[in-house]
């Protein structure tokens, strides 16, 4: 999952990014709300987390920009203000979640992991589809079988975005721009070598080729 980081404390950002990417996200950081107001309206973010605080353009007037155009991301809020009032004008103004500072990077991760399965209609405290299970804590997906198979950051990454919309027809570009951040090389050819792999682990059938559209994510037979 591809997540906007948009917090002007550089000390705290380049932290929760590390953190993040560990835990087996595609971080980009926005530094104050005009460009992250601009991200969040160009690029397609699974998530965000958004500052109050910021500068050039709050917090609160970002979100509200975001949801006046339709953009339907979720927001998780990160906020060191701890005024209840304040907690429901962020939620008036489109929030899906609220954190308050000091915070442990677990909680937040936890808080992301839970908002994408709910935006997708994923009801279970854990990603479930195709007879697979997806343990998002440690990287590795439990087949039907009850086997452990251990994945790469890109591996992981792209087998969630799969098993987040099972059924849809994915194209090699819309996932590039969801398993890699801005930074990246986005090489949309090397998502077939990750397929290739993926298949290995999980088993041909559940993942298949639309020739000229993409891939999807079926389950298998």
């Amino acid at each position: 999952m591809r997540l906007l980081l948009v917090e002007d404390d550089q000390d705290l950002a380049q932290g929760l990014k590390s953190e993040l990417v560990r835990a087996g996200f595609a971080v980009d950081l926005a530094d104050n709300g005009i460009d992250g107001e601009f991200m969040g309206l160009e690029e397609p973010y699974d998530a965000v987390i958004l500052d109050l605080g910021l500068p050039r353009k709050p917090g609160l007037e970002v979100l509200r920009t975001w949801r006046a155009s339709a953009n339907k991301v979720p927001v998780l809020i990160l906020t060191a203000r701890d005024q209840w009032h304040e907690r429901v004008d962020g939620f008036k103004a489109g929030a899906d979640d609220y954190l308050g500072k000091p915070f442990h990077v677990e909680e937040l991760i936890a808080r992301l992991q839970a908002l994408v399965r709910r935006s997708k209609q994923q009801t279970s405290g854990e990603l479930l589809a195709g007879g697979l299970r997806l343990d998002e804590e440690r990287q590795q997906v439990v087949d039907g079988d009850g086997a452990v198979h251990q994945l790469t950051g890109t591996e992981f990454r792209l087998l969630r975005y799969l098993m987040l919309h099972p059924g849809r027809i994915l194209s090699k570009t819309q996932l590039t721009e969801h398993v890699y951040d801005f930074d990246s090389d986005r090489d949309s050819n090397v998502i077939e070598v990750y397929i290739k792999r993926l298949r290995q682990i999980v088993g041909k059938d559940r993942i298949e080729t639309r020739r000229g559209q993409g891939y999807v994510f079926t389950g298998g037979a």
